[in-house]
């Protein structure tokens, strides 16, 4: 203890030297500080506005507010970008980034002027609004000829040409003359480098690629053993070995099931204006972990997720891990405070919709909701084709919205995962009665109540009625009312009784609703202007059928059953034309840091276009015909020559390709914000392996998350940082701080930033520290150089080099002396080399993979 607060109190008072020290260790380890480029925000800008914003705009504003409105009030107009930027009589409705000054925002909080005038917005709806404008109010709305009408002719035959829903055709790998290629990863990547005249680079060292490699397939540091044995290893299959290694490690579905939980969009709470907790949801963390380490084909992991609870199950083990997959469809951030039974049952659907969509087809389906969307050959139709489907699912979260469930948690609203319920033969139902027989009804009975008071009230006060006259009417209306109460208990009886929790464990998920049926289109989203009923079905851009764009969609589905076995059978055939496409990529880009298509989740006319479209189609091919095994993709990406290239720069080529589209070099990549942390835990000798038992987070069940409460504590914890609970609106700061995605929203490539907040975290982080100290506790060589060696080894996965040793045996000996008399020299020699060990978790090197 002693030693901790001598540690503590030296390091509140020599920041300057720290200062000194962290330049020292920055620059005098030979590391570059790289500067990433900023995200591009433009593909989730604008799938934000077509989702939150332009829904809203339509309904509420555009009535008094937009060309066709005649003369708008106040000079305003909000039905183009240009014209809500400008503003109107009183200045600028909204200026992108600037809150504060954009008049809309004020007027939807009803302080400088009140929109809408009749009723205040929730605020959800003002909280969406305000975030739109804070990323920058992306809008795409060109021009009033764009937004006058709410469809638009669609040319299905010739959209059919666009590439990405053309059929996944292999092609013949290319004839290359060189003897550079290792596979026909290779032979694509050249080609198209010959073509352009450019030359790869050397291969990188063989520790820089044993850190690459086990970095990204498992998200941990190589150990100093496994370094060692690799540079020792010359034989032919040295490189092979590794990588079957780390396939078979645990820690692989650790850090690829990561992956798929950003997409996912996971959480362990709801978010929004009531942050209830998810306090099941590690089931499916837990679920997707198992499924990448039991390499899963990616087909059934799909159809698992999206229809587990239609499955054939071959025991009781199987059946409900089946039905844990199911939670991909119910982890969505929802509005529990949302009145209205219908507009929240079709935000339900609509972020089902979106997660679907662009997780798996890399479409924004979701732009399609309020009319046909504006880029890609999605007409309305298709969207409440499939809003269908998911409004004959039941979501299973355990929460319902305010007059739903009186957002209090139901037992009921989830899967059984007893082995009662799980031995049936029959998908898992539950008993509560269907939300139309109780909640419903008991807020109809509260409605009936109020008004009959309110009569009651107005009978009483009515001076033209004799008493007689008065005494008849209230003793009518008395028992009505007395009726109406009476009524109203057992209604509430009947739901409390019925909120009982199922016996057993349980999980979220979905299943399919009592009552089927196809939705009609809601004009302009509008929950309240229904317009024609759409069939259930699939988009018709992939459907084989010749349909016009104005057509039902042309696949009938079972009418005693919700479409999304069906939905999930056409997303993995193998003629689908994008979900090995969009996989594969996913893929392509976790290794190499940009996708073969940069823009990940988005293969519509607003993303990239391919940069190698042969290799697209070749990857896709292999992947789908050794059986959807993500393990042989990654395989045979991570054994070719293009993946074992060093980063070295090149004028030459960089004159040519300076973003390196055509991967003459490896790019360099900055770490995670969980392998940042990881390898920190793993350097102090501190990281446990093992996998904790259920959920960590801390909190009551069936309470919201209380904003001043700690609901986990990661400086604390020793776990790998997959495990920590993902609190929405309260995400940890070390995460956020190393860009953790928005935990609400589908995320296949991370943003990436070097800013100064990262740099003052590594430097004053009690977590920082405790690893710090921990390592320097943990060395075991004997000796300042052996010792020096092994921490080498430990954080940058190489030895040092003469002068990186020499240099580091200098600080330490100045720093102890300088430290020997204010404490024993024990204490200062492991302060010294405390103060070391943390200068080199904040440099460049550490927190970058080569």
């Amino acid at each position: 203890m002693n030693q901790i607060r001598f540690a503590n109190n030296r390091w509140s008072r020599s920041i300057q030297s720290r200062l000194v020290l962290i330049a020292f260790c920055i620059l005098g380890f030979g590391v570059p500080v790289v500067a990433d480029s900023p995200a591009e925000p433009t593909e989730a800008g604008l799938a934000f506005f077509e989702s939150k914003i332009r829904p809203v705009l339509v309904a509420e504003c555009y009535e008094c507010h937009s060309q066709q409105a005649g003369k708008a009030k106040g000079g305003l107009t909000v039905d183009t970008r240009e014209a809500i930027r400008r503003g109107g009589e009183s200045g600028h409705a909204v200026i992108p980034g600037n809150v504060e000054e954009s008049l809309l925002l004020s007027a939807l909080r009803h302080e400088s002027f009140e929109m809408p005038p009749s009723k205040k917005l929730d605020d959800s709806v003002i909280d969406a609004f305000q975030q739109w404008i804070e990323m920058g109010a992306p809008d795409p709305r060109d021009s009033l000829a764009e937004t006058a009408s709410a469809s638009r002719e669609i040319d299905l035959e010739s959209a059919r040409t666009f590439w990405a829903f053309q059929p996944v055709v292999r092609p013949e790998s290319p004839v290359v003359e060189s003897n550079w290629p290792l596979n026909d990863v290779d032979r694509f990547v050249l080609a198209k480098m010959q073509e352009r005249q450019l030359t790869p680079v050397a291969d990188a060292e063989k520790g820089a690629w044993l850190r690459r490699v086990t970095f990204d397939l498992t998200g941990l540091p190589p150990t100093p053993q496994q370094v060692q044995a690799f540079l020792a290893d010359d034989s032919p299959n040295a490189y092979a070995a590794v990588v079957d290694r780390l396939l078979d490690s645990p820690q692989f579905g650790e850090h690829w099931g990561r992956h798929w939980l950003d997409v996912a969009r996971y959480a362990d709470s709801i978010g929004k204006t009531r942050n209830y907790p998810f306090a099941h949801a590690w089931r499916y963390r837990n679920y997707v972990i198992d499924a990448f380490n039991a390499d899963k084909p990616y087909d059934q992991f799909l159809r698992e997720q999206l229809a587990g609870d239609l499955l054939p199950a071959d025991s009781n083990q199987d059946r409900a891990a089946k039905l844990i997959a199911t939670g991909f469809l119910a982890l969505g951030s929802h509005d529990l405070n949302e009145r209205n039974r219908e507009q929240f049952a079709m935000d339900v659907v609509g972020e089902q919709i979106d997660v679907t969509s662009r997780a798996i087809m890399g479409l924004t389906v979701g732009c399609a909701r309020c009319h046909d969307h504006k880029f890609d050959p999605i007409p309305t139709n298709d969207y409440y084709a499939l809003a269908g489907i998911f409004r004959s699912t039941d979501l299973l979260m355990g929460y319902g919205n305010r007059i739903g469930g009186n957002n209090q948690e139901d037992g009921n609203r989830y899967h059984s995962l007893a082995e009662a319920a799980l031995a049936s033969r029959e998908p898992v139902q539950s008993t509560v009665a269907d939300d139309s027989d109780g909640p419903q009804d008991a807020a109809q009975a509260n409605r009936i109540i109020k008004q009959l008071q309110k009569r009651r009230k107005s009978i009483q006060q009515d001076e033209s009625l004799r008493p007689m006259q008065k005494q008849r009417r209230l003793q009518k209306l008395n028992q009505n009312l007395k009726q109406a109460q009476k009524q109203l208990k057992q209604l509430r009886q009947k739901r409390d009784a019925a909120a009982k929790p199922v016996d057993g464990p349980v999980a979220m998920g979905v299943r399919d609703a009592r009552r089927i049926a196809d939705s009609p289109v809601h004009v302009r989203g509008d929950t309240g202007n229904l317009g024609e009923v759409v069939p259930r079905g699939f988009l018709q851009v992939i459907s084989p059928a010749e349909t016009s764009a104005q057509t039902s969609v042309p696949v009938t589905l079972p009418k005693n059953s919700s479409g999304r076995l069906e939905l999930a059978d056409w997303l993995t055939s193998g003629e689908h034309p994008l979900t090995a496409r969009v996989m594969v990529n996913r893929i392509w880009s976790h290794l190499f840091g940009e996708g073969i298509v940069r823009t990940v989740d988005n293969f519509g006319e607003m993303g990239q276009r391919p940069s190698h479209p042969e290799l697209l189609n070749f990857l896709a091919s292999e992947f789908m015909d050794q059986g959807w095994s993500v393990k042989q993709l990654i395989r045979q990406i991570t054994l070719s020559r293009t993946y074992r290239l060093s980063t070295t720069a090149d004028d030459s080529n960089a004159n040519i390709d300076g973003d390196n589209q055509y991967l003459w070099r490896m790019n360099r990549r900055r770490l995670e914000a969980e392998s940042i942390r990881d390898a920190m835990l793993a350097a102090a000798g501190l990281l446990e392996l093992e996998r904790p038992e259920g959920s960590l987070l801390e909190a009551d069940s069936g309470q919201p998350m209380r904003r001043n409460r700690q609901s986990f504590n990661p400086e604390q914890a020793n776990y790998r940082t997959v495990y920590s609970p993902i609190v929405r609106s309260r995400v940890d700061a070390f995460l956020t701080t190393f860009d953790f995605p928005e935990p609400s929203e589908v995320k296949g490539r991370r943003d990436v930033t070097t800013v100064a907040p990262q740099a003052l975290y590594l430097m004053n982080s009690p977590f920082v520290m405790r690893c710090a100290r921990a390592a320097a506790a943990d060395l075991h060589r004997d000796g300042p150089e052996k010792r020096i060696e092994e921490l080498y080894l430990r954080t940058f996965s190489r030895l040092p080099s003469d002068d990186e040793l020499q240099r580091a045996i200098q600080y330490l000996q100045g720093s102890r002396q300088q430290l020997a008399g204010e404490a024993n020299l024990r204490q200062a020699t492991v302060a010294a080399w405390t103060e070391l060990i943390q200068a080199m978790f904040c440099s460049a090197e550490f927190r970058y993979r080569g």
